[in-house]
């Protein structure tokens, strides 16, 4: 898999679709730059994509909010205190890792168990079981773990030119709450009655411990999002309309 997935790298950098970001000094970490076959070909699924759930929808309107919010956006949505994830370090490797994934990829490969959920167990009940099933870190073969600890993934800088915590902000997670604190001003403005939706595309920032491979699950991301609002009792009809209505649209790009 790790074989395939470097010949695929490969092939897009080479043909112009995807390079390695920041590549002539180093490069960085799970950064990707889109070159000029891959732009486009992004743009074009952008586009397609806001045509068939915004412009076209008879329903939908679209939006474009700032990436950076009041940080109490984020106090009042729970990210600032549950967008976390249980953070572990192999001490001899000096790598970090998700307790919860070296868990479940340990029941999956060695137990067998591939339907094994760790999240949403406590620290210790994580912790003890990787004392007990003697899961080692996959780089120094060595289980000299630390303890597990809380990481939030939000990205923190400052605004402004004094760096304190009257100054935090941070790049937004995720593109669900710009849509929602601009409910009222869409509904007034456009003068939509229930049902409608709200629809945007853009970077949401997530400093994820353990990225993913290539442009999957990178820590820097764009989302097409659309968030739909209907009257209680009508969220499973509307669920299965736009679950109808988007797998559809992926069929005729032959995506399933």
């Amino acid at each position: 898999m790790a074989k395939d997935m470097e010949t695929i790298v490969q092939l897009a950098k080479h043909r112009g679709f995807v390079f390695p970001g920041s590549d002539i000094y180093g490069g960085l970490s799970n950064t990707w730059d889109y070159g000029p076959l891959g732009v486009e070909l992004k743009n074009n699924v952008k586009k397609a994509w806001w045509q068939k759930f915004i412009t076209q929808s008879p329903y939908n309107v679209g939006i474009d909010a700032a990436i950076l919010m009041n940080p109490k956006t984020w106090e009042a949505s729970g990210h600032l205190g549950n967008f976390n994830d249980p953070m572990i370090d192999n001490k001899d490797s000096k790598i970090r890792y998700r307790a919860d994934k070296i868990i479940e990829d340990y029941m999956a490969n060695e137990k067998g168990d591939e339907n094994f959920v760790a999240d949403g167990l406590s620290f210790d009940e994580m912790k003890r079981i990787i004392d007990e099933e003697g899961i080692v870190c996959p780089v120094s073969g060595t289980a000299n773990w630390t303890d597990i600890r809380q990481f939030n993934l939000m990205f923190k800088t400052f605004q402004g030119v004094t760096e304190d915590s009257t100054n935090e902000i941070f790049l937004r997670p995720e593109t669900a709450q710009g849509i929602f604190v601009n409910y009222k001003n869409v509904q007034r403005t456009m003068r939509k009655k229930l049902p409608f939706g709200i629809g945007q595309i853009g970077k949401s920032f997530r400093n994820e411990i353990t990225p993913g491979n290539f442009i999957f699950r990178t820590r820097e991301f764009e989302q097409m999002e659309l968030e739909f609002f209907c009257k209680p009792g009508e969220e499973i009809e509307w669920q299965n309309y736009w679950k109808t209505f988007a797998s559809q649209w992926l069929k005729r790009f032959k995506i399933k």
